[in-house]
């Protein structure tokens, strides 16, 4: 019983960490400026200013996941016969929430971006994405450089 449980409580957290693992892929309606791309200056009207909400790094649940593994691990070396059983499924509880709140307080804090949508002179459009507008507004006139938009 107690290797059956112990099994069960490993695959579970395992199947659980490897989901948690995977990072969704931002979906844009323009071509977003990377560095890869040659260095060029362009000009423009700003079209339109998004806020993107900042996206956290951080996988969420991996905490209670790894937590929960150890309370159990911890739990399942108390007593004997139903009071082992009692004292494995409290420890993975216990450790499911102490390694979230551990997990929540170390988090980083994450910030908007803006995504600056640029209707260029020869018509074509240009979509940025950065961390500060200063004084940009839709409607100014502005210059692509090295990936930053400014106001010209």
């Amino acid at each position: 019983m107690n290797t059956t449980l112990i099994t069960a409580i490993v695959a579970i957290a395992s199947a659980a960490f490897l989901t948690a693992c995977g990072t969704p892929v931002p979906q844009t309606s323009a071509p977003v400026y990377t560095s890869g791309q040659p260095a060029r200056t362009t000009y423009g009207y700003i079209d339109s200013i998004q806020v993107v909400a900042g996206n956290n790094s951080n996988s969420p649940g991996v905490g209670a996941v790894i937590g929960g593994v150890v309370g159990g691990v911890l739990g399942n070396q108390v007593g004997g016969g139903v009071g082992k059983d009692i004292a494995t499924v409290a420890g993975v509880v216990g450790g499911a929430v102490v390694g979230n709140k551990i997990e929540q307080s170390n988090r980083t804090p994450v910030r908007d971006t803006y995504q600056i949508s640029v209707r260029l002179e020869n018509g074509s459009y240009q979509t940025i994405q950065q961390d500060s507008l200063v004084d940009l507004q839709v409607g100014n006139r502005v210059r692509i450089e090295n990936g930053r938009v400014y106001r010209n």
